[in-house]
């Protein structure tokens, strides 16, 4: 067993306890225990570490850790996957609500577990959205963030502010329900479903081809809109 010197910063003190925070402190290592391995056992997970130093050198998350090493830990995250794909966990389902809303490929079910969110992500190149540390954690899991907010809009505010996605938004696009793309149909083709007053009033409409739901720009259109433009910082 060796003992090394750790010190996290920045917002990775919110995963400690609060006599480790903002201060360096010595712990024992499991002999062989890889920088990640470590920071993990500590409470951290991988997906929030940008940063780490050793002996105040640059050093990758599987560098072996020797006695008396003195590890510095930054926050941050790896570059996103190209295109940007998200799966969100069973207690986030009006961050995946509004992440659809602004454009963003999210899958959300609040029956999944965390070895099918780990699965898909790992599958499909997602990024897992969580406030589960422990499904963050999970070794088939590059890209991950976890969520600090509580209600669903500084949430969909910190995951497109990490990742820089604003100017990358395609405001209703895709269907709220079930992340269909949307696609423009015609009034005939739907009218028969419409409400009286959406008949009569509306003649541009987007259709769901998977679940069948139908999308115009009512008066409930106009609060999202304003609601995204809140949220991708963009004036009304």
């Amino acid at each position: 067993m060796v003992t090394a010197t750790f010190h996290f910063h920045d917002e990775l003190n919110e995963f400690l306890p609060a006599a480790r925070r903002h201060r360096a402190f010595a712990t024992p290592c499991a002999r062989a225990a890889t920088a990640k391995h470590m920071i993990e056992a500590l409470g951290v997970p991988h997906t929030e570490v940008g940063l780490v130093r050793i002996n105040e050198a640059d050093a990758g998350l599987d560098q072996m850790l020797q006695e008396g090493d003195r590890v510095s830990v930054f926050p941050g995250s790896l570059p996103p996957p190209s295109p940007v794909l998200f799966v969100a966990d069973a207690h986030l389902g009006g961050l995946a609500r509004l992440l659809r809303m602004a454009g963003f490929d999210t899958l959300y079910d609040n029956a999944f577990h965390d070895a099918e969110i780990a699965s898909i992500s790992a599958q499909q190149q997602r990024i897992v959205l969580t406030r589960d540390r422990d499904l963050l954690i999970r070794k088939e899991i590059l890209h991950g963030c976890y969520v600090r907010a509580l209600k669903a809009e500084p949430q969909a505010q910190q995951v497109l502010a990490r990742y820089r996605l604003a100017q990358q938004a395609r405001p209703f696009t895709l269907c709220l329900h079930c992340n269909a793309p949307l696609r423009p149909v015609a009034k005939s083709e739907v009218e028969a479903g419409l409400p009286p007053q959406v008949r009569a009033l509306h003649q541009t409409f987007r259709r769901c081809d998977v679940c069948k739901r139908v999308y115009w720009k009512g008066s409930h259109w106009q609060r999202m809109d304003s609601l995204l433009r809140r949220i991708l910082g963009q004036p009304d």
